[in-house]
């Protein structure tokens, strides 16, 4: 006999890894996944204006063009599995159900959501909209350097509500100790303190252990709306006396995914070691050369994101549709990816 445990204890499971979860709660949650495993997300491209000509006849307003857009195609890709025994000679009250659920909570939040949520954190690192190198930050720059995060998303109007700062410990003890921290806010500061979201330069602080942050990262910072963690518990279920089993069987199967949305990738920002971010590939005469693997446009997209971008094979000449730009970005062994290069 088997008991369906995803939908008997379904809000329970949400509980947990909403819970445990470093990010769950601060992503998007405009796009749902549910049920579906492709999404293709389409924005809209705008035009440059033009001067109004009063004898320009019918193209006073400047050439009729159709609005173009730039497909991102989001597929789930983690799709992972677990199976637990609880023998009855260890299950002295024999409450099967009972303890295949508390199993399953245990095994979410002990390995399936750090493991998703260590996942997340190394894709938004690498689909960050702006990945800035640094030497380690010490208490006397680390101030400036979160600074840095908060202008770059200014500067790319992301509003100013729902940003995340993403901190290592290591990186949060700095912060608290720096010669700039006495400016920080006063109830900022105590929360911070305390170990409690604060604020820094308007950024909600979420401490994460250093495990969690990809090799060399030293902080996020991420908006909501930037990025996406869809999440799906497919399956979970216990099965009571199977062949070879005395007791209870408990299987459990989960997918999901994280992404960071081509439209809105300004709002994340991620500070790597000097070092780890690729070298931007060169574009000229048509051609692109760069000593990685190499994704480009000729729509004028963005390479990171657009559905429409491919790998370039060394040598080829390549011409951009009329009105746009070639744009490529490059990755090299064991880097980030590169800015985006035009030409």
């Amino acid at each position: 006999m088997a008991i369906n445990l995803a939908s008997k204890y379904s809000d329970q499971i949400v509980e947990v890894f909403t819970r445990a979860s470093f990010i769950k709660g601060k992503t998007a949650e405009t796009y749902d996944l549910t049920g579906v495993k492709t999404l293709k997300v389409y924005t809209p491209i705008t035009v440059e204006e033009v001067d109004y000509d009063r004898d320009g006849g019918l193209k006073r307003y400047g050439d009729v063009t159709e609005m173009q857009d730039v497909v991102q195609e989001l597929t789930m890709t983690q799709d992972k599995a677990f199976t637990l025994t609880i023998d009855k000679g260890n299950n002295l009250d024999q409450n099967l159900v009972k303890n295949a659920a508390d199993m399953l909570r245990l095994q979410l939040s002990e390995k399936s959501t750090p493991s998703a949520d260590k996942y997340a954190f190394m894709r938004f690192v690498t689909m960050a909209g702006t990945i800035a190198e640094s030497e380690k930050p010490t208490r006397a720059d680390i101030i400036s350097k979160i600074a840095d995060a908060s202008q770059a998303l200014d500067d790319a109007l992301v509003p100013d509500d729902n940003r995340y700062l993403y901190l290592t410990s290591e990186m949060y003890k700095l912060v608290c100790t720096s010669d700039e921290f006495a400016g920080v806010d006063v109830l900022a500061r105590q929360s911070i303190a305390k170990g409690v979201c604060g604020e820094v330069f308007g950024m909600n602080v979420v401490r994460v252990p250093k495990s969690y942050l990809p090799e060399g990262v030293y902080f996020l910072v991420a908006h909501k709306d930037a990025v996406l963690m869809p999440y799906k518990i497919a399956d979970a279920k216990v099965h009571e006396d199977p062949v070879g089993v005395s007791g209870a069987l408990i299987e459990g199967r989960h997918y999901y995914d994280a992404y960071v949305l081509g439209a809105k990738c300004g709002g994340v920002y991620a500070l790597v070691a000097t070092g780890m971010v690729s070298a931007a590939p060169t574009v000229s005469g048509g051609r692109i050369t760069g000593s990685g693997s190499i994704r480009y446009t000729l729509d004028g997209s963005d390479p990171r994101y657009s559905d429409s971008a491919k790998d370039y094979v060394a040598g080829t000449s390549l011409t951009a549709e009329t009105g746009c730009k070639i744009r490529a970005v490059m990755t090299e062994s064991g880097k980030y990816p590169s800015a985006v290069a035009e030409g």
